[in-house]
């Protein structure tokens, strides 16, 4: 396997590590979370507050995020067999990435800022030349 795709790998892999805390974090502390966003407010009349009654769409966000994380550590396992549609999934999974540079931001901004380097190198790295080679892309040296 060619370095640059060999550091793409190990790139998808601490990237899908990162949101995989991530989204165990968000399930595992969706009251609290749901509560600092929602606020406690008043119960409603079966007793439940604002923070409680709203912790599903933080449960959900959760999942969503565990599973854009297991797409991409799945991704990235996957490179050794050279499937073309790999590369593809790569370059997707880095624009999917980009986004979370915001919710990491706003967790703690130095976590956002060294989010973006390896999300901007997830966008770039599925599209050079060795890459595109290496999964017979065009340009592609025969096998």
């Amino acid at each position: 396997m060619p370095d640059p795709v060999r550091k793409l790998r190990v790139l998808m892999m601490v990237l899908g590590g990162m949101q995989a805390v991530l989204g165990l974090a968000l399930v595992s502390n969706s009251v609290e979370i749901a509560t600092s966003i929602w606020g406690e407010g008043e119960p409603n009349p079966w007793g439940r507050t604002a923070g409680e009654a709203h912790s599903g769409q933080v449960v959900l966000a959760g999942i969503l995020v565990l599973a854009v994380a297991a797409w991409g550590i799945t991704t990235a396992v996957k490179f050794p067999t050279r499937n073309p549609a790999l590369r593809t999934s790569a370059f997707a999974y880095g624009w999917t990435a980009l986004p979370f540079t915001v919710v990491f931001f706003q967790v703690m901004p130095l976590l956002g800022i060294a989010w973006l380097v390896p999300a901007i190198l997830a966008l770039v790295r599925p599209n050079q030349p060795e890459t595109r080679a290496w999964f017979g892309g065009s340009g592609a040296s025969p096998r």
